[in-house]
């Protein structure tokens, strides 16, 4: 070997050999040094990845039905709120059937035309007259004591106390993105999960007094959960996509279709983190629904049963509505459409729902459904003489 110097071609003596020789001694464990040292950051890198991977796996879960109420049965307070001033006292009524209860609020976005500013109230049309309550005050408000008490006492096995379910009239952006951020003013009272980067990894929901629940919409979906970055809380779950019969079909060929198709064929996609819950209507169960409904049979039960099978299996709760029975006097703004057309004819179907474990049994006969549920923290109900104005 020959170094370059003023001499071009005059060989090193053996000092200059030896000195080289050390060098490329030191030169080697040198690089020997940093390849180790890259190669520890390197595995720490790979390491850290596998953790990171773990971790989200270990976090994520197969769905927890017993989350909510043990997987047992609640009311589900249907349409609990007023119709043009009237029934005032529904979410009262619901707090006074005992805990844990599912309170449904129907949604609509009212814009007063003398401000130009839009705001979430509890409407029974998507055509608010502005005289309608607001979310916040007709439900989170009048809910404060009891969501208050329940946080004191922090006996939170018991949570969620009430299940917050939203009904949208419209979806349009401005009420999706305006309940979001009103869910986010109250989100120390909801229970939330981490959004997983993989929607079919299901993270734990935190247990707190209330669980809000949307429906099926795509577009709730759009903000309700694809516009949540991963790691944040989602605040509010939506229910799995309603089936679709085929095409070009008749109403009457329509009813056919939802009684004779298997559950399979009706629900085949899995639960994702959003989407956890199951809202069907009562035609899978009798054909024609309510209105053509006959003596309840041992078919039928074995129907329920089959569609409340199917439904945990897969890993959903699931609701039916809406299992009325009244005669024409009694009628409190409820209309025919849900009639079984006696309570002994309703009370048939609540029995056998609560035998089947249907989750969330829906009707406007609070008081009646409720004492066939193992209804608890009876100390939690407000009191009659509470005020059933709700603020303005």
């Amino acid at each position: 070997m020959f170094f370059i110097t003023r001499h071009r071609c005059q060989p090193p003596d053996d000092r200059q050999k030896e000195a080289d020789s050390s060098a490329l001694s030191i030169s080697s464990r040198c690089q020997q040094t940093r390849l180790t040292a890259l190669s520890k950051k390197y595995v720490s890198f790979i390491a850290g990845m596998l953790l990171a991977a773990a971790l989200s796996i270990a976090s994520a879960q197969a769905p927890d039905l017993d989350f909510l109420n043990h997987n047992q049965s609640i009311l589900d307070a249907h349409n609990c709120y007023p119709y043009d001033g009237r029934w005032n006292d529904r979410v009262q009524r619901a707090l006074r059937s005992g805990f844990p209860v599912s309170i449904e609020q129907d949604l609509a976005w009212y814009l007063d035309p003398t401000t130009g500013k839009g705001r979430v109230v509890v409407s029974h049309t998507p055509n608010p007259t502005g005289k309608e309550p607001t979310l916040q005050d007709y439900f989170f408000e009048q809910v404060r004591p009891v969501i208050d008490k329940a946080i004191a006492q922090n006996k939170q096995n018991e949570w969620p106390l009430i299940v917050l379910h939203f009904d949208f009239k419209d979806n349009q952006p401005a009420i999706l993105n305006a309940v979001w951020q009103l869910l986010g003013e109250y989100q120390p009272w909801l229970s939330t999960a981490v959004k997983t980067a993989d929607p079919h990894l299901l993270s734990p929901i935190e247990r707190k007094p209330i669980l809000a629940i949307t429906e099926g919409s795509d577009d709730q979906q759009r903000v309700f959960y694809d516009q949540v970055p991963v790691g944040a809380k989602l605040r509010i779950f939506g229910s799995a996509h309603d089936p679709m019969p085929p095409k070009d079909m008749s109403l009457q060929q329509r009813m056919h279709w939802a009684v004779v198709t298997s559950p399979e064929g009706q629900l085949h996609e899995r639960p994702t983190n959003y989407r956890r819950w199951v809202n069907s209507s009562w035609y899978p169960v009798e054909e024609g629904g309510q209105n053509h409904a006959g003596d309840w049979t041992q078919a039928d039960d074995t129907r329920l049963r089959a569609l409340v099978d199917h439904a945990h299996n897969l890993g959903y709760w699931i609701r039916f509505y809406t299992l009325d029975g009244f005669t024409p006097a009694s009628d409190q703004g409820w209309g025919q459409y849900y009639n079984f057309g006696s309570i002994d004819a309703a009370a048939l179907r609540w029995k056998a729902a609560i035998a089947a474990g249907v989750n969330f049994i829906a009707t406007d006969q609070y008081e009646d459904l409720a004492p066939y549920l193992q209804q608890d923290a009876h100390d939690r109900r407000p009191s009659a003489s509470v005020a059933t104005t709700p603020p303005r």
